[in-house]
């Protein structure tokens, strides 16, 4: 499909948001009038009210001849002047996809690439263009890989995709807001109702009476019935559009493997899932480690550190890139599947290019370690970058166990809490072991209705699995609180802990240490042994 097709079947999508604007409106009408003829007055005055409460919406939306400007993707601006040789690529790959360059390119901290265009007059004039670039993508591709997404990116611009995606992005933009001030509206009716009835339960529970149950799913049900009109229409327009957008990945696809070569694309694009993956699993496990102690790595390690993991981690990254997604992320998505793309681009003729451009992105930087130092201020919010910052990764790991096992926040710990009024301590628990009390305290864990409900042995196999689980918290805590326990950072694998050694010189298992104490015949010795490991401690049990 050609622009000018495109542009015309985009107009008339939005053309056809606002005449479902003007139709909703003219029923509205068309039931007051009825009102106004056949009901009672005092009927017709407070359905008058409802119309008009369902009609603002709808009119708000038909007022909003803007298009929406979404918020601009946080990122450090690259210049000419600071990054002549990603400038100097980028260029030269604009000529050769036979387009004009971005006027702005921005490095992000997202696995991604995207340009956007802010073009006049529903797209029909071109604007200022801006390249986003993720630096996590230049951690973890080939200058080759990252070549064809450029190219691929670039061939968007080529094809008027980002020009004319002013219209689309303008129709999905009304079709959602005037969905969402609908729903928004039945929420706070709901809100109000259940408050409603809520403070009538109180007023008869005071007064002795029984409190009926709380229940507001009749209010705000026009709302919502006025938003499933709009849903309806919302799912016609992003099904009409989708074949198109889904087109333009083939097609900008197709650019690059001609640009960039097949072998280099068709890697890029089984690289991003994995780097995708990679990099949320980094986050939660690495960079933010110390976020609920409010602490940070170095600077500049926030992002670095992901170059790092993916280097130690290359085995285990190899057999992610076979398992290509095969499926869209959602029936919305305007990207093909992954599997379906690699596919078509694999089946291309051999170019002969395989060996193009093997170094590393990141080395199109001009100086990559201040970058991800830069990034960080653009890219974390105020309140983390507050944050205190350790000297290396490895004192972020001891700083973050010390303060996680000191919290005491076992169901374990909550149990002995409730069970004894004390506080809880492993030498007092390991006494109430040995009293004979462990399976009266383990009544207090939080167990299901069948684990409640069994006695003897049935009922002690239901909740061991917890209490080892927590014993082994409580003597983690114990051990690093007499610095018996040291950790060890690894890229390559979760955090290890490294406890005394055994009698025999052997590494420490603690998980068969604790095994006895949680026995049908509890044995707490050998935790005991392992407590009285160092010197210092002796006898303090």
């Amino acid at each position: 499909m050609g622009a000018t097709l495109r542009a015309v079947r985009a107009l008339v999508l939005l053309a056809g948001f606002y005449l479902l604007g003007v139709v909703l409106l003219a029923v509205l009408v068309g039931i007051d009038w009825l009102l106004y003829r056949y009901a009672p007055a005092s009927l017709a005055a407070k359905l008058y009210l409802v119309s008009v409460l369902l009609a603002i919406p709808v009119v708000r939306s038909l007022f909003m001849l803007r298009t929406p400007r979404e918020e601009e993707t946080a990122g450090l601006p690259a210049t000419e002047a600071d990054e002549p040789e990603l400038w100097r690529t980028v260029r030269e790959l604009a000529e050769q996809v036979g387009t004009r360059a971005p006027s702005r390119i921005l490095l992000t901290a997202d696995v991604n690439a995207a340009v956007a265009e802010d073009a006049r007059l529903l797209g029909l004039l071109p604007g200022p263009r801006r390249l986003y670039l993720g630096v996590p993508l230049l951690q973890g591709l080939s200058e080759a890989q990252l070549r064809a997404v450029l190219a691929h990116e670039l061939g968007h611009y080529s094809n008027s995709d980002t020009r004319l995606a002013a219209l689309t992005v303008r129709g999905r933009a009304q079709v959602l807001r005037t969905i969402t001030h609908f729903e928004q509206r039945a929420d706070k009716s709901a809100a109000r109702e259940q408050a409603r009835q809520e403070k009538k339960n109180a007023k008869a529970e005071a007064k002795g009476k029984q409190a009926k149950e709380v229940d507001p799913g009749h209010a705000g049900v026009t709302y919502r019935m006025m938003a499933k009109i709009y849903i309806t229409y919302a799912k016609l327009y992003f099904r009409a559009t989708l074949s198109v957008s889904r087109r333009q990945e083939y097609a900008a696809d197709a650019a690059a493997a001609r640009i960039a070569g097949r072998d280099a694309t068709a890697a890029a694009l089984r690289e991003i899932p994995v780097l995708d993956a990679s990099f949320g699993f980094y986050m939660n496990c690495y960079a933010t480690l110390g976020s609920g102690s409010e602490l940070l790595p170095p600077r500049g390690e926030v992002f670095g550190g992901f170059g790092r993991m993916l280097s130690a981690r290359q085995l285990e990254l190899a057999g992610m890139r076979t398992e290509l997604p095969t499926e869209p992320s959602s029936p919305y998505d305007s990207h093909p599947p992954i599997a379906d793309r690699v596919r078509r681009i694999e089946e291309l003729p051999d170019d002969g290019r395989a060996d193009e451009a093997r170094g590393a992105a990141l080395d199109l930087l001009s100086d990559a370690q201040n970058t991800l130092v830069a990034l960080e201020d653009v890219a974390l919010t105020d309140d983390v970058r507050r944050f205190s910052r350790t000297r290396d990764w490895q004192e972020l790991l001891d700083r973050t166990m010390a303060e996680s096992f000191g919290s005491g926040s076992t169901s374990l710990h909550r149990a002995y809490v409730m069970y004894t009024k004390d506080q809880p301590t492993l030498p007092a628990l390991l006494k109430l072991i040995e009293d004979g009390q462990l399976w009266q305290l383990a009544k207090r864990l939080p167990l299901s209705d069948e684990a409640a409900a069994a006695n003897g042995r049935a009922f002690r196999e239901f909740v061991r699995p917890t209490l080892h689980r927590s014993l082994i918290s409580m003597a983690l805590a114990e051990l690093n609180a007499r610095s018996l326990l040291r950790w060890e950072f690894s890229w390559e694998r979760s955090a290890i802990p490294h406890l005394p050694p055994a009698p025999d010189g052997t590494e420490t298992d603690l998980a068969e240490v604790v095994a006895p104490a949680v026995a049908d015949a509890p044995d707490t010795a050998p935790l005991r042994a392992l407590l009285a490991n160092d010197s210092q401690h002796r006898g303090a049990l």
